[in-house]
């Protein structure tokens, strides 16, 4: 999404994950998505890096704040989202490969992040501001794959302005 907004152009390549091409391990030997080959040749492999890089060039909507405001409260979400969420969306996810709790104790291991961002949501028309912001667009995908394990439990949860 930040390449599109900051007007980056850039070729994008479908992988299959199951068959990754011959190019991509000799670009990545991480092999894993996404990958930005820059002009200069330096490769990023994160999406957060892929993420700064496209809007420190060019931040059209101020996703990162005029001043840069949004980027330490933005950080603090993130870390969160990508380390003990993610720890706990993935066996929510994949609860059948984590069997030592069901899927709804695993979901509930969750709740904590959801809170925290239905709070944020009560205060602004996004998560830090009534405006989209880089923590916005960083942990959307992750709400979205927290909703899909469930959708019918995720649209009657107490969470509206997340369900928004």
């Amino acid at each position: 999404m930040a390449l599109h907004v900051s007007e980056t152009e850039f070729e994008y390549r479908e992988i299959a994950l199951k068959n990754k091409p011959p190019c991509m391990r000799k670009i990545s030997p991480k092999a894993t998505v996404p990958v930005l080959v820059l002009e200069d040749g330096k490769v990023l492999e994160e999406s957060l890096d892929i993420l700064f890089w496209a809007l420190d060039k060019n931040d059209p909507h101020c996703w990162l704040g005029r001043d840069h405001e949004y980027i330490e409260p933005a950080m603090k979400i993130i870390e969160v989202n990508d380390g003990p969420f993610k720890y706990h969306l993935d066996r929510y996810k994949y609860a059948d490969r984590h069997p030592h709790l069901s899927e709804e104790e695993h979901r509930g291991h969750c709740l904590f992040f959801l809170d925290t961002l239905e709070g944020q949501l009560k205060q602004h028309s996004y998560l830090l501001a009534n405006q989209i912001t880089v923590a916005d667009i960083a942990i959307l995908s992750f709400i979205r794959q927290f909703a899909f394990v469930d959708k019918t439990w995720f649209d009657s949860a107490p969470y509206p302005g997340l369900q928004k």
